[in-house]
């Protein structure tokens, strides 16, 4: 097997590895109850079981099992990233955001359910992924788990997500130069991507100046997988997307894709993607998986 079929094995394995132990975990973490609640929870299970790519916390359990973490706790943790991400997509699915009516190639949860119970279930991960992070079975480590808690607060809120997200409801029909477009994807996209690596090397003990080289792999992976992301509503299927496309232009929004072309954007996405697998330098074949989930993001079609 030659190095490509190598990656892509390392690959294929990661995924199926951490979709069956993410889902595991919210199936064991989100039991339905036997009383008026139950409405809740199966909306929480429909949206967050089953769906995704699962990059976050395949991204943090890979830099976490370089560093000798328990896997539980990687997973654990892994799964409170995943809760905020899904948390995000079900609000961002909303009527009054961008109103879509599919994600992952099923209904969005606002039209499976309703809006009240959708906006329920997107409140109720985010709380839940913080009650993950500071339960003891997370990290016995009092001051790890606050660390995990402090790292994702921040890349969740006005500072990060939120504040990318606040961006983009401002860009509709706006003149956005590549300047703000870049910092409006580092904060919507890039932020819980660059958490991901950030809080598995908290979970591994890694000094915050031992940690320069993974900052640079997530922010440049970060970019790459939004312009990647461009390049999808731009040219791609939805059908195979698994959601609508085309909404940014309709939207009069400026993307990486509007502002440079499909042409450039794909190929600054290749440049980001090899300096990102250059911040790698100083590892070994332990961080194949995160060599691999480089190349994967501008090799996606969804």
């Amino acid at each position: 097997m030659g190095a490509t079929g190598v990656k892509d094995a390392v690959l294929a394995e990661g995924l199926v590895r951490i979709a069956e132990e993410v889902d595991a975990m919210f199936d064991a973490l989100l039991p339905v109850p036997s009383d008026a609640r139950a409405r809740l929870i199966e909306a929480m299970r429909y949206a967050a079981i089953g769906g995704g790519k699962r990059l976050r916390p395949l991204l943090l359990a890979s830099v976490a099992e370089m560093y000798g973490v328990q896997r539980n706790a990687a997973i654990r943790a892994g799964v409170a990233i995943e809760a905020i991400h899904v948390y995000s997509l079900i609000h961002d699915d909303l009527p009054c955001m961008d109103d879509d009516a599919m994600r992952h190639g099923k209904p969005t949860l606002h039209l499976a359910y309703d809006e009240a119970t959708a906006v329920l279930a997107g409140d109720s991960l985010h709380a839940f992924a913080f009650e993950v992070l500071a339960d003891p079975a997370t990290s016995a480590d009092p001051f790890t788990r606050i660390e995990l808690v402090q790292t994702l607060g921040h890349a969740s809120g006005a500072q990060g997500m939120a504040g990318g997200q606040m961006m983009d409801l401002v860009a509709e029909n706006s003149d956005f130069d590549l300047q703000t477009v870049t910092r409006l994807q580092q904060l919507k996209t890039g932020a819980l991507l660059g958490a991901a690596v950030e809080m598995g090397a908290v979970l591994g003990r890694v000094s915050p100046e031992g940690r320069t080289h993974l900052r640079g792999y997530a922010r440049d992976i970060g970019l790459a997988f939004q312009i990647v992301d461009d390049l999808i509503d731009h040219e791609g299927d939805a059908e195979v997307a698994g959601k609508a496309v085309g909404k940014d232009a309709e939207a009069g929004k400026q993307t990486f894709v509007s502002l440079l072309g499909a042409d450039r954007a794909r190929e600054q996405a290749r440049m980001l993607v090899e300096q990102a697998v250059e911040h790698l330098a100083q590892h070994g074949r332990e961080a194949d998986l995160l060599r691999a989930v480089a190349h994967y993001i501008v090799e996606r079609d969804h």
